[in-house]
């Protein structure tokens, strides 16, 4: 059966969609960008800044169907710009064991919501 994950600790969805679904024993995310949850603002100081909003937002998420980073077995990351792929992975793998991390696609695309630079999305496993 279906569970609608919602937490106020992550941006509220700013559209037709929730910020998780789980099924069975599988969370998955929708895609999370540099909002911040109580104030609705974007943060883009800079991409690491912007990327670790992301990576709060998502630990939110996360949290909020009682789980964890060690829990996601897959990732897909959206960027704006190839060039900041490094920075963007730096923060991105702080948020992980290297040993354990999961299945990743990075994907740079024409444009994102909001015009943000990068947005991520998780698939997670209890």
């Amino acid at each position: 059966m279906k569970k609608i994950i919602f937490t106020e600790k992550a941006p509220a969805p700013i559209g037709p969609y929730n910020q998780a679904v789980l099924i069975n024993d599988t969370l998955y995310t929708s895609g999370q960008i540099a909002l911040h949850p109580e104030t609705m603002e974007l943060i883009l100081d800079d991409i690491e800044t912007e990327t670790k909003q992301v990576m709060e937002n998502m630990k939110a998420v996360l949290e909020a169907a009682d789980m964890t980073f060690d829990n996601v077995i897959k990732t897909t990351i959206f960027i704006m710009n190839m060039g900041d792929f490094a920075r963007i992975n730096s923060v991105y793998g702080s948020y992980f064991d290297e040993k354990t991390a999961p299945a990743r696609e990075t994907v740079q695309v024409a444009c994102l919501p909001k015009n943000v630079n990068v947005e991520i999305s998780m698939i997670a496993v209890k």
